[in-house]
Parts: structure tokens; C-alpha cells; sequence
């Protein structure tokens, strides 16, 4: 069956006029837009599927950057009476129309949207995201891969959008990385929570593990600095991140195991190698 707005294999049927029909089964041949295209009948064929302004079913090879039912971070290249138009990777830009649209749009920025299949089953975006993407979530099991696109930033971290279906949450302290809005990452199911919502985290690493980790990194740090850095509990957590991309905590919880080991000293600007010798 042929998914209208997505990637589908179809079969070249037959060739008239310079032009490829592809077997559309119980839509008929749909015509092959890439005019360019060498190939033969019978070949095989990964195109996506939309309909055009003329209503027509139509084929291409060219894959855009987002299908129907997907959420993408797209830029808008014009604005026009019907609405803003965004570069989604095909000749034809992406219509958002003005009753999908959150705010108003402005030309040249991006935006997180999701790719739909209108009443005529042309495909269209919306910034409406909540109407699509759903705060239940089942099925998902803890330790989970699942593929992520951040959204909004809020006072516990940050949102994201799990499998292009359902809202997520990684919470501030344990995101080890830079994240931005509309940045696509894989991560993992932290927590299906008792309400059915996700709790999410980027790396799946045991707490234990990650201070483990963390102390021998800073022991190799320290070796490679003389055995001495200019770091303490007490210091910024913007600057224990820059130095081992871990959280105030987890740096916390490493060198005060270093320090009962008698693998450092603490001190008051900074931590220091103990000198075995």
C-alpha cells in the first residue's frame, strides 16, 4: 500500500515520452518527477510520494529532510498571502499555513515543526505541536534507544520530542553535553513515570559508573597538570562541566572518593595529587 507523504519502493512500470511511471498499485503509474533519472523498467526505486499542486500523485528520488507524521527543525525562506513556506529539501518549499502557525513566522529563521497530511492529503507543517505529540506514552520500557529532538528549554532542563510521538524531559543535571532547540540526538528511556509520561536521559551510564569514570579522568588530568588543577566543589558548575563534562554533584561525589582513597588532597583553591613517593 502506498504511503502518501512518506518514502515508499516502488517498481518502474513502464516508460513514455522520456518520461518513468512507477507501479502505484490501486493508485495506477505515478509519474516520476526527476526528469534527469537514468534507469530501465523493472527497477526498483526508494521515492517519496506526495501530491502536487494539480492534485496529481507524484514520485521522487530526492528525500527530504522531514516525511508526513515527522517533527523537524526547518527554515523559513518566504512568507506569503497564504502562509510561510519552509526548506524541507524539495524543489516545492513546505507550506505552513497561517493556521498552523504559533506565532507569527519571520524569513530566514528556524523552527520545530511537524509534517502532516492535510484534508486533500497535500503535505503541509504546523508549530502546533501539542496537537500532535502526546504526553502519555506506552509500551516504552526503561534502558530504552529511542531518537530525540529538543524542544523548548523549561526550569527542570528541557523537552523533547521522543520518536516524533510522544513529550519527554531531561532533566538539567544530567545532561553531560551541550543541547540546543531542534537538535536531533539519540537517547534513552530514564523512567516511565506512574502517569505514563518519559522521563529521558542522553546517556544511559550508571550513576555509579559515571563517578567511576569521572575519578579517573580527573587522576589523569591532575597527572598531565603537574598534579595540581584550580578546581573544588566550590567551584562553578559551568567550569567542572568545561573541564569533565559531568554535573557539580557528580565531580563532588569523585574527588571526596578520591580523598578518602588518599589519591588527593583538597584543598581551598583546588585539588592536588597526593605524592606517593
Amino acid at each position: 500500500m502506498i504511503e502518501i507523504g512518506k518514502l515508499n519502493t516502488l517498481t518502474i512500470n513502464n516508460q513514455r515520452d522520456n518520461q518513468f511511471y512507477l507501479d502505484g498499485g490501486e493508485l495506477g503509474d505515478i509519474a516520476l518527477a526527476d526528469k534527469e533519472f537514468r534507469g530501465q523498467v523493472g527497477d526498483s526505486l526508494r521515492v517519496f510520494v506526495y501530491i502536487d499542486g494539480k492534485n496529481q500523485t507524484i514520485a521522487t528520488i530526492q528525500i527530504p529532510k522531514a516525511q508526513a507524521d515527522q517533527v523537524a527543525w526547518l527554515k523559513v525562506v518566504s512568507l506569503s498571502h497564504a502562509g510561510a513556506f519552509m526548506d524541507w529539501g524539495l524543489p516545492k518549499d513546505l507550506l505552513v499555513p497561517f493556521s498552523e502557525q504559533k506565532c507569527k513566522m519571520v524569513e530566514g529563521r528556524f523552527y520545530l515543526v511537524r509534517l502532516f497530511l492535510d484534508e486533500n492529503n497535500r503535505i503541509a507543517a504546523s508549530m502546533l505541536l501539542d496537537d500532535f505529540i502526546q504526553d502519555e506514552a506506552f509500551y516504552y520500557k526503561e534502558g530504552q534507544a529511542v531518537e530525540l529532538i529538543i524542544a523548548d528549554e523549561t526550569e527542570l532542563g528541557f523537552k523533547a520530542i521522543v520518536d516524533h510521538k510522544y513529550w519527554g524531559v531531561l532533566y538539567k543535571n544530567e545532561i553531560f553535553q551541550p543541547v540546543k532547540k531542534g537538535q536531533s540526538l539519540s537517547g534513552f528511556i530514564k523512567k516511565v513515570r506512574s502517569d505514563h509520561k518519559l522521563d529521558l536521559i542522553l546517556n544511559q551510564e550508571k550513576y555509579g559508573q559515571k563517578v567511576d569514570s569521572t575519578s579517573a579522568k580527573i587522576l589523569s588530568v591532575l597527572e598531565k597538570h603537574g598534579g595540581y588543577i584550580a578546581l573544588t566543589d566550590k567551584s562553578p558548575p559551568e567550569m567542572i562541566y568545561d573541564t569533565f563534562a559531568v554535573s557539580k554533584k557528580v565531580f563532588k561525589q569523585a574527588i571526596g572518593g578520591l580523598y578518602k582513597q588518599r589519591k588527593i588532597v583538597i584543598e581551598d583553591k583546588g585539588i592536588r595529587l597526593v605524592d606517593k613517593k
